[in-house]
């Protein structure tokens, strides 16, 4: 199969793009569990702000497809993404392959002393809009990572008292 949805497009989305950030966590739970929490997709929604999530085809594993819905009163940003590695409880790999998100993302489980996790979470965005995307991407970077760092940190306290996963 070729083309966007295919496996022509979803090889040029994993290639990283020049929008790039990340974000990192240190949860007070053993790395099985947080890995276990954090890829259960659809209870995303209940720490991603604004965010609703659903897995549109797949059983969570690799090849599955989840969707992410963020909106803020009128403006809807609708982020699709396979799942292409899952190397559990360390790592699992994603593509966003939609039409405006697309690039590769990896979430990370590293396994602290006195079963801490650190969690990483790093995204390369391709940067819609060719020029005038790259001159926005150092306006909407900040926002991005702290919208995102705020987020990991509700997800580490709800593992934290057990409500996750």
């Amino acid at each position: 199969m070729t083309g966007p949805e295919g496996v022509d497009g979803l090889r040029e989305a994993a290639q990283p793009g020049a929008g790039e950030f990340t974000a990192t966590v240190i949860v007070d739970a053993p790395a099985p569990r947080v890995f276990a929490a954090l890829t259960d997709w659809e209870r995303q929604s209940e720490w991603i702000p604004f965010t609703r999530v659903r897995v549109v085809e797949g059983d969570g594993g690799e090849g599955t497809l989840v969707e992410a819905v963020t909106a803020l009163g009128p403006a809807v940003l609708r982020d699709e993404m396979r799942v292409i590695r899952v190397d559990a409880p360390y790592e699992v790999g994603v593509v966003h392959c939609g039409k405006l998100l697309r690039g590769p993302g990896v979430l990370r489980c590293t396994p602290l002393a006195r079963d801490r996790t650190q969690v990483v979470w790093h995204e390369w965005f391709h940067l819609p809009g060719g020029p005038a995307g790259r001159v926005a991407w150092p306006l909407l970077w900040p926002g991005s990572k702290a919208g995102l760092t705020l987020a990991l940190k509700r997800f580490a306290r709800l593992v934290e008292q057990g409500r996750l996963p």
